[in-house]
């Protein structure tokens, strides 16, 4: 296939552009920088530059290719704009085709829950509450679409877990939590979800919502005594994290969430990648 994929050198996309190459596929990149223009040739895909935020322009270039997926995010006030854009040249370049459509979403907006699963109701916190209306763009069409719900993505410290990484500490060493660190954090190494995505395209059919989550749910507390490597953690309140990563952020990052993925190896998605516990402490 010849795929068209944003956001191709952010953590996501760099990710799905290796398991596209590897498994023999063809990818046009978009790109909105030299710098970033000659990463992605670097990396093996074919490059065009232009406004993402144009989506008759995104349209235009999404007509010459077998299928789509979206990763980019700006990851601040613009991302709404970003991804309805491009959901909107999606349905108009795909709309009455047999082309996939895989667009980036995330297990956020089910708020708390101890089973997740696609078919719950959502309850998302501010932070991507505006999420829904863009993805309905797609999935009110004959868009064949997929919405990959991405948990909490790492490698390492790479990705959300940076953000614990990076904690305070007390006189002691001891690392600060996020919260009580009793909240559990449905977890994705980012190169299985990058596979993740590949399938959906390859499978050449819209899926709706599938989680992209591991089965892997460790509380934030064990996330963090594997960060701090026998230095200790301390707990704060829900009021000092917010203070400290501000109410939008800290929001989801406390969120209690744990989800299986069930849908997705219905599929025939296995991720083989090791648990966040086990990287930390390897």
């Amino acid at each position: 296939m010849n795929v068209f994929l944003t956001g191709g050198t952010g953590f996501v996309g760099s990710a799905v552009l290796r398991s596209l190459l590897k498994s023999g596929h063809s990818v046009i990149a978009l790109s909105r920088s030299a710098r970033s223009s000659n990463a992605l040739r670097g990396a093996g895909a074919s490059v065009v530059e232009g406004d993402i935020t144009d989506s008759g322009w995104v349209a235009q270039q999404l007509v010459l290719a077998d299928a789509a997926i979206h990763t980019a995010s700006p990851g601040d006030e613009a991302s709404r704009g970003v991804d309805a854009a491009v959901a909107e040249a999606a349905v108009a370049a795909f709309s009455g085709t047999s082309k996939p459509y895989v667009h980036t979403g995330g297990v956020w907006v089910y708020g708390s829950g101890d089973d997740i699963t696609e078919d719950q109701p959502f309850n998302a916190p501010p932070i991507t509450a505006w999420r829904t209306a863009v993805e309905n763009i797609v999935l009110d069409t004959d868009v064949h679409a997929t919405i990959v719900q991405p948990g909490v993505v790492y490698d390492g410290i790479k990705g959300i877990p940076g953000t614990l990484a990076t904690s305070p500490r007390d006189e002691s060493g001891a690392l600060h939590l996020i919260g009580s660190g009793n909240q559990h954090w449905t977890t994705v190494h980012v190169d299985d979800l990058g596979d993740l995505y590949r399938m959906m395209a390859e499978s050449g059919i819209g899926h709706g919502y599938v989680l992209g989550v591991s089965g892997q749910n460790p509380t934030v507390r064990e996330i963090g005594e594997a960060m701090a490597a026998g230095s200790g953690v301390v707990p704060e309140s829900d009021a000092e994290t917010r203070a400290r990563l501000g109410d939008l952020y800290a929001g989801a990052l406390l969120l209690d969430q744990q989800a299986g993925g069930a849908k997705a190896r219905s599929l025939g998605w296995a991720p083989t990648r090791p648990s966040l516990i086990d990287e930390l402490r390897g």
